[in-house]
């Protein structure tokens, strides 16, 4: 296979790939497959091409450092009796809810 140009790729350069993937192809999809393989490494061979030295590496298109907040242990008694407040049932401060297989304790 030629570096010039992915369009010398052949049917056997594919047929050789598939067979290194262990995958068995037919005819035609060696036919559709050819073409395909060539049409990637066209455009592979074209963003090669870029000028990208002074592009830092990223790993996120913005300039975030750090996204999380500070953890800090809050007193959530008030926030704890604000949803308890809400429950239709409460028992020894927690939500009361029927049995899961609907027998009593």
């Amino acid at each position: 296979m030629s570096q010039d140009s992915a369009h010398d790729l052949t049917r056997d350069d594919v047929a050789k790939v598939a067979k290194l993937a262990l995958l068995e192809l037919d005819e035609a999809q060696l036919d559709t497959f050819t073409g395909q393989l060539a049409a990637v490494l066209d455009r592979a061979r074209e963003l090669a091409a870029f000028d990208i030295d002074d592009v830092p590496p990223t790993a996120h298109p913005y300039p975030l450092v750090n996204v999380f907040r500070p953890d800090v242990v809050e007193d959530l008694e008030d926030v704890r009796e604000e949803a308890l407040a809400a429950a239709p049932d409460v028992e020894d401060h927690l939500y009361k809810v029927p049995p899961a297989l609907g027998e009593e304790p």
